[in-house]
């Protein structure tokens, strides 16, 4: 009789590697790096954070940075860090990591580039709002911010309710928080148009969104807002995971679908509007950070703790840039953010139309 066969042989004699040895390998490397571009923007930020402190009109050497941090400089050296610069940099850190969260949220839930908190209406309500304390009310300062994170959330809940038909897709999502932007836009520029001159001047410095003259009033509620929200956005990723799948598998595998989807577009909300009081609509940030993030990790996931990093740096360099770039001239960090956001933007917008993708 003849032998039985034996089973397929490689070249080499032995057996590849099984499929779930792949996939555990790919797990592996994606998650090395994960932790390997976290930690690295992780480090960007903390030497972001230095700079910030170290460079200015009156220049302060690392160590004595350190020193008026911790109380043992001079006077000068601490007031410099500590009620000048010091507000400025930690509002532009957290703005820029609420904003970074909030589009990952946005684009990730609705499955659009194009669905950031700049781009569907959120922070266009928050500047309406803050255009009409400044312009009409003649107020300044606190309440501006205030007002602003107010015009956010009823801004967001305007678009949600005009969505909702059975349940809110991420098109007709996009596109209601197009049309409104537009409206509150018309609302902005006739508003300005009517004020003063000193009003328009203090509207149009928030509306282009700046950090400059930031203090500790401003810091206290962005970090409120991040110590409560971000927390809350890490624990709802799971949900947000599910909800990539379509609304179907995501009931199928129980999920309330409706209610998660609220409680995260509230989340990614609040965060939008914290960072519209803290920083005014700096555009931009939001739109990018996700994004950026997503290609250093290669996951097509939300990558909120990246985004959030991302967010921070951009912010912050477009700060840096702003303030020290040309001379002795300074400019709101949003005029940056803009000129760099609004190429990405019609190159997102040419890919998808060769694509077929309608963006």
């Amino acid at each position: 009789m003849r032998p039985a066969p034996l089973g397929p042989r490689t070249r080499t004699g032995t057996a590849g590697p099984t499929p779930a040895q792949l996939v555990r390998d790919a797990r592996h490397r994606g998650r090395r790096r994960f932790t390997v571009v976290t930690a690295t923007l992780a480090v960007g930020v903390v030497v972001l954070f230095g700079t910030a402190l170290a460079v200015g009109a009156v220049a302060i050497p690392p160590t004595d940075v350190v020193d008026a941090l911790f109380g043992d400089s001079s006077r000068r050296n601490e007031f410099i860090v500590t009620e000048v610069r010091l507000p400025r940099v930690l509002t532009g850190l957290l703005a820029g990591a609420a904003f970074g969260i909030s589009g990952a949220i946005f684009q990730t839930l609705v499955r659009n580039p194009l669905a950031s908190p700049d781009i569907i209406g959120i922070t266009m309500g928050a500047s309406a709002a803050a255009v009409v304390c400044i312009v009409v009310v003649g107020v300044v300062g606190v309440v501006v911010s205030v007002s602003a994170f107010a015009g956010a959330l009823g801004t967001a809940a305007l678009i949600y309710l005009l969505a909702w038909r059975d349940g809110v897709s991420g098109y007709r999502l996009v596109l209601v928080g197009i049309g409104v932007a537009a409206v509150l836009a018309s609302v902005v520029s006739y508003l300005m148009s009517r004020a003063e001159i000193t009003s328009a001047q203090q509207a149009l410095v928030w509306l282009t969104g700046s950090l400059n003259a930031r203090s500790w009033a401003h810091v206290r509620p962005v970090a409120l807002a991040m110590a409560v929200l971000a927390p809350l956005a890490f624990i709802l990723s799971r949900g947000l995971d599910l909800l990539r799948l379509g609304d179907a598998t995501a009931a199928g595998l129980g999920a309330r679908v409706e209610r998660l989807r609220l409680a995260i577009l509230l989340t990614g909300v609040g965060l939008a509007a914290a960072a519209t009081a803290a920083a005014g609509p700096v555009p931009f940030v939001a739109f990018v950070a996700a994004p950026i993030a997503r290609r250093l990790v290669r996951d097509r996931g939300p990558a909120l703790l990246p985004a959030a990093l991302t967010g921070a740096v951009v912010m912050v360099v477009a700060d840096l840039s702003a303030q020290h770039l040309i001379g002795a001239v300074q400019f709101p960090v949003g005029v940056v953010t803009g000129i760099v956001g609004a190429p990405y933007l019609l190159w997102l917008l040419a890919t998808a139309n060769r694509e077929g993708r309608g963006g």
